[in-house]
């Protein structure tokens, strides 16, 4: 059977990474979540004191990316493929806030993304793939197949994300979620590499009223579509 590349991009906190593992999962794809290797990077610069509050010592993490390993296990409990940093597991370090705050100043890095680009071109040299970021459509996969852009209100997003700290534990208000909601997005879309834009074939979708169940029908139809073709 024709195995196409599905490119999911879009704002934080979207969903997107949940609906393009459940996308992989029925087409038996594979599933490469690009926003976990930033993070993962991100990770390695606060670990390594090259990034914090008051300071962004860009040079030094660029210096040390040749001793940054990524890869990805699959968790055959948990059902899903976790993060590793140099033979590390750290898919729930990634998953804070605090890596939050910094991993859109740590993406904007012309070096960092031509590295993590790099890796994801290989990652998708046969297709049969579904990835999802925020340059995916433009930059890494600019002939994908089947392109998806991603929205919903900052608010929604916001709200999604808060509840999703609150029940891995941390103590956080909703109005710092909020804050980094917005700064991400006005972030994102203004760097100067690899900016988050709309592929201009990209199909929209706004998922802010929307089940997850209506999201994979939608874009599963899509992706059938496009195989059949």
């Amino acid at each position: 059977m024709k195995k196409i590349v599905i490119a999911i991009d879009g704002f934080s906190s979207t969903g997107k990474s949940t609906i393009a593992k459940r996308i992989a999962e029925k087409l038996n794809y594979i599933y490469v979540d690009t926003g976990a290797m930033y993070r993962a990077v991100t990770y390695f610069a606060l670990e390594n004191n090259f990034i914090g509050d008051d300071f962004f010592y860009s040079e030094k993490l660029v210096e040390n990316l040749d001793q940054i390993s990524i890869t990805f296990k699959y968790n055959d409990i948990k059902g899903f493929a976790e993060v590793y940093l140099n033979e590390k597991n750290i898919e729930s370090n990634i998953r804070t806030l605090r890596v939050s705050q910094f991993v859109s100043p740590v993406a904007t890095l012309s070096k960092v993304r031509r590295k993590l680009v790099e890796q994801q071109q290989l990652m998708g040299k046969d297709k049969g793939i579904v990835m999802d970021g925020r340059d995916i459509g433009t930059v890494v996969f600019p002939d994908a197949e089947l392109k998806i852009f991603m929205t919903a209100s900052a608010e929604t997003r916001a709200k999604r994300r808060y509840k999703e700290l609150l029940e891995r534990g941390h103590n956080l208000s909703y109005d710092d979620v909020l804050e980094n909601v917005t700064t991400r997005d006005r972030i994102d879309s203004t760097r100067k590499d690899s900016p988050l834009l709309k592929a201009e074939e990209a199909i929209e979708i706004d998922n802010s009223n929307l089940t997850i169940e209506e999201q994979l029908d939608r874009i599963l139809d899509l992706a059938n579509h496009n195989i059949s073709k």
